[in-house]
């Protein structure tokens, strides 16, 4: 028995197959390029990868590609699609209607369609792998497990604007955060190290990826989280400018002509990393070039982790403490510069690194020191992994499925 996991973007389709008892990952890729002149199908099991060009000019022909190569005798992945006992599909917003991971029936299809406008660039798109999937693969649990599911738990003095509050009763605007998939795994994985319960952990987790978030996280529990209505709030990220002052964009559009899809192009193209370095929007390109003496390259640099820096000290004052300093994804996991700087000068809070722990090449670990009071860890993240979790859950939640 397998769980399928499909993550949708406006032109690709990952997927990655886990069998249903342990959960054990048996294969991983993507169709790139839908809707393009040509699209790759890239796929990755039992240490072996293959690459080719297919045609899938839309997201079920390109589900169907998927399903097809994984039952082909090449792989020994699937013999029948019987064995797929669920479909778990990353979404990106679920507004207020969802604190957790459901299956997917009509109802909550029409609900997701009424969150399109919260995110605009996601949502269609995670609606495609939905639609693809009921169309190839017929009554299998289709499950939704939400980006903003995991930081429903905000408090009103956390998610609330102060702008009128009609606008949050008739528009629902306010903080609903991303990446809770991530930031709910990580923590976890923290307990399970520690073998100890969420409760009287004080947890910041730092998910810095092209996409930046931190979370705090109480007692097993996100009481605040840097993104807001959308992904564009927070920290500085790849090409998101992150905070700033909302009148800037007034006086950008004054000055300068541009219309507001042109500005909204430019706060989430060509802003963050990339809009300071005027380098790239890879940390890795700005180091290097901030290594050869690049002025504008180091400065972005410094940005990005004083912003981070900032974060961690107003979630250890929003819980009243700080227990655990967790990084995460692509940069937070590899990047040992960043995570210097984001912690230097936070010995007040009892944050002190190992500069050869932190140095070291590595995975899970952890790079405080000794004499540390904040425990400082590198998690990786497994958002994927998370959501077959999640999506073995609903479908137990069903009937019993054999192993």
């Amino acid at each position: 028995m397998k769980i399928l996991v499909i993550n949708t973007g406006s032109s690709s389709l990952k997927f990655r197959l886990f069998r249903y008892n342990d959960l054990k990952l048996l294969a991983k890729g993507l169709v790139e390029r839908i809707g393009g002149k040509s699209q790759i199908f890239k796929i990755s099991w039992n240490d072996k990868v293959k690459e080719m060009e297919v045609k899938a000019e839309d997201h079920k022909a390109a589900f169907k590609l998927v399903i097809d190569e994984l039952m082909s005798d090449e792989y020994g992945l699937i013999k029948n699609i019987s064995e797929i006992k669920g479909v778990g599909h990353r979404v990106v917003h679920g507004a207020e209607k969802f604190a957790h991971t459901v299956l997917i029936d009509n109802e909550v299809i029409e609900i997701l369609k009424e969150c399109i406008p919260l995110a605009p660039l996601h949502n269609p798109a995670n609606l495609a792998g939905i639609y693809a999937a009921k169309a190839i693969i017929g009554d299998v649990p289709n499950v939704g497990v939400f980006d903003t599911a995991f930081h429903q738990t905000l408090d009103e003095k956390a998610f609330l604007y102060a702008l009128p509050y009609e606008y949050y009763e008739k528009m629902r605007i306010r903080r609903y955060g991303f990446h809770g998939t991530s930031h709910k795994f990580v923590s976890l994985r923290v307990y399970e190290l520690l073998n100890q319960k969420p409760e009287g952990i004080r947890m910041i987790t730092c998910h810095l990826g092209n996409g930046a978030s931190l979370a705090a996280i109480k007692d097993g529990i996100s009481v605040d989280t840097s993104m807001g209505m959308t992904p564009l709030e927070g920290v500085v990220m790849g090409t998101r400018s992150g905070d700033f002052d909302p009148a800037i964009i007034l006086f950008i559009m004054r000055q300068t002509g541009l219309s507001v899809d042109e500005v909204d192009k430019v706060l989430n193209k060509k802003s963050g990393l990339l809009g300071l370095s005027g380098i790239s929007n890879d940390i890795r390109d700005v180091e290097a070039a901030a290594d050869k003496g690049n002025e504008r390259a180091k400065l972005a640099i410094d940005v990005y982790c004083y912003r981070i820096k900032k974060y961690i000290g107003a979630y250890a004052a929003a819980m009243e403490g700080l227990t655990d300093l967790v990084f995460t994804a692509g940069l937070g996991e590899n990047d040992p510069l960043v995570r210097e700087k984001s912690c230097k000068g936070l010995e007040f809070l009892g944050i002190k690194l190992d500069p050869d722990k932190n140095d070291k090449p590595g995975s899970e670990r952890l790079i405080s020191a000794d004499d540390s009071r904040v425990r400082v860890w590198i998690i990786p993240t497994d958002e994927e992994l998370m959501i077959a979790r999640e999506t073995k859950e609903v479908i137990g939640n069903l009937k019993k499925v054999p192993s």
